[in-house]
């Protein structure tokens, strides 16, 4: 691997910085949501549900206390802002979460671009090189010309390496991120029903939801 990158001259510099924070991004992302499948906690969140649709906030401000889940998060500040706009509460703090979780993708999506372009820089820097040489010493020497030539190629072949390595960790990251959407798409709307349907029943009875 030394000889490799040695031979491929001073562009797999860069390709080597573009590696190390693609994997960089990659570790970190997939240890955010390694975290943040330990923290979900359906069946919390379909008691919180339950516990709404009966009116008792004290019982979803006790089970919830300790909760770290991203879902339930949004749902308790939708509770608490109920008085005033609870479906603007929660679409405040899905934005926020949703931002939490396409973090440093756009890194690793430059990373996925620049990488190839970069290698084909190197590889035409190389190829530019040969030439030269065989302009200067024609074809008496063809070896060192097309081993030039070889060399320049091992740009583009790590430049293509890096950007195959990386494309299929962002695509799973981003299907995670919108499969969390739909998740919070999803209850955020059962708890606007269920809030919707309390405040009939309150005007029924004469009274409001407290």
């Amino acid at each position: 691997m030394i000889d490799f990158f040695t031979h491929g001259g001073p562009v797999m510099y860069p390709l080597l910085a573009c590696s190390i924070i693609s994997l960089t991004v990659i570790i970190e992302r997939a240890i955010f949501w390694t975290r943040e499948d330990i923290r979900r906690n359906p069946s919390l969140v379909d008691e919180v549900l339950v516990f709404c649709q009966d009116g008792d906030w004290e019982a979803v401000k006790e089970k919830t206390r300790r909760s770290k889940d991203y879902i339930i998060k949004i749902l308790v500040i939708g509770i608490l802002h109920r008085n005033f706009s609870l479906t603007k509460a929660m679409e405040t703090a899905a934005a926020d979460e949703m931002k939490r979780m396409h973090s440093f993708l756009g890194i690793l999506d430059t990373m996925i671009t620049v990488a190839p372009l970069m290698g084909i820089f190197g590889t035409v820097i190389g190829i530019i090189t040969s030439f030269e040489l065989l302009g200067a010493g024609g074809i008496e020497n063809p070896q060192a010309v097309t081993a030039g030539i070889a060399q320049a190629l091992i740009t583009t072949a790590s430049g293509l390496g890096i950007a195959i390595l990386s494309v299929f960790p962002y695509n799973y990251f981003n299907a995670r991120v919108e499969n969390a959407g739909l998740a919070i798409e999803k209850y955020a709307t059962s708890l606007e029903i269920v809030y919707e349907k309390l405040q009939q029943q309150s005007q029924k009875n004469g009274s409001c939801p407290q």
